[in-house]
């Protein structure tokens, strides 16, 4: 387990050996396939860490992760498949806790959150030993129905997230618009939450929504939902569509470098988004780096951000944006 860095760039082994610790086989509980959730909890309430084997795991209960420093460490996308409508995991607003290496797949029943990162108003300090989520994959919908809220929900403070794919369907099987049904994918409600490599794709409402201050994002990546059948479908009040990336008016400072949105209304190429990226217009909220693309022209993003930029439609495929504001 490396050794949390800060103030840094590039890898922490380039002149020798990173610094960090090791945790011997004894400390994990091995699940393996016809692991029952009730199995898994009780290893988690006796103090094991979790090593996942490839599998898909149904589980009728959520997966409590209670204890600081807790490492729940899946292999070969070991995948957790919520039933009757539970949220897969929950993480307590406790130091340290690594996830890495999971696929988070919807179940038939819709959930409201396929996985929780703190309980609503955790308020902690974790910055001298954040929890971390690593290659971290949640799925509404591909490999049959599936239906939930929100994907992922992070409370906590200090959070880490690096590299996660966050993905409402768009092919495979169980997909449509009534089908596999799914408003957002990220809401972070903590501070000083930082995400490296940020993939959110067609949600049906705001794609990313980032109600604490101190965030940041290096690398996002969206596409909208492909399938609107119409406009008065996908209609925020009176805005045409929902923004990729919202940040709260509440929110005084953010901070979010190379970001990209796409369309392609391939169902109803007359759909409009108003915007990409939805923010309050303040020196502490600063964008860096930005693109909005009409794939083949099929659809509108009229602004990149709010209401600068733009457009990016059947004439114009591409806008760019240096910096906002």
């Amino acid at each position: 387990m490396p050794s949390v860095r800060s103030s840094s760039t590039g890898t922490s082994w380039a002149g020798g050996s990173p610094s960090g610790s090791s945790l011997s086989l004894d400390t994990f509980y091995v699940v393996k396939p016809g692991a029952s959730a009730a199995d898994i909890n009780g290893a988690l309430a006796a103090g094991k860490n979790l090593l996942v084997t490839p599998g898909v795991y149904h589980l009728n209960q959520t997966l409590q992760v209670n204890r600081a420093n807790t490492v729940v460490l899946g292999l070969g996308l070991a995948t957790f498949v919520p039933d009757n409508g539970v949220t897969a995991m929950k993480v307590a607003d406790v130091d340290g806790v690594k996830v890495a290496g999971l696929l988070f797949d919807a179940g038939t029943v819709n959930s409201p959150t396929l996985m929780e990162v703190g309980p609503a108003g955790s308020a902690a300090s974790h910055a001298a030993n954040p929890t971390s989520l690593h290659d971290v994959y949640f799925r509404v919908g591909g490999a049959g129905v599936g239906k939930a809220t929100t994907s992922l929900v992070i409370n906590s403070d200090n959070v880490i997230g690096d590299h996660m794919w966050i993905w409402r369907a768009d092919h495979g099987s169980g997909v449509g618009w009534n089908t596999n049904t799914a408003d957002t994918g990220l809401i972070v409600n903590g501070d000083d939450v930082t995400a490296y490599g940020l993939f959110v794709e067609h949600y049906q409402k705001y794609q990313t929504v980032w109600n604490g201050n101190g965030g940041r994002t290096y690398f996002y990546q969206n596409e909208m939902p492909y399938d609107p059948p119409n406009q008065a479908a996908w209609t925020n009040g009176s805005t045409q569509g929902w923004a990729a990336y919202k940040v709260a008016d509440s929110v005084t400072s953010h901070q979010a470098y190379g970001l990209g949105s796409y369309c392609y209304f391939n169902v109803n190429p007359g759909v409009v988004a108003e915007r990409a990226i939805e923010a309050p217009n303040r020196t502490g909220v600063r964008f860096q780096s930005m693109v909005t693309v009409s794939l083949g022209g099929t659809g509108t993003i009229r602004h990149v951000v709010n209401g600068t930029g733009g457009p990016s439609n059947s004439a114009t495929n591409v806008a760019n944006l240096t910096s906002y504001p």
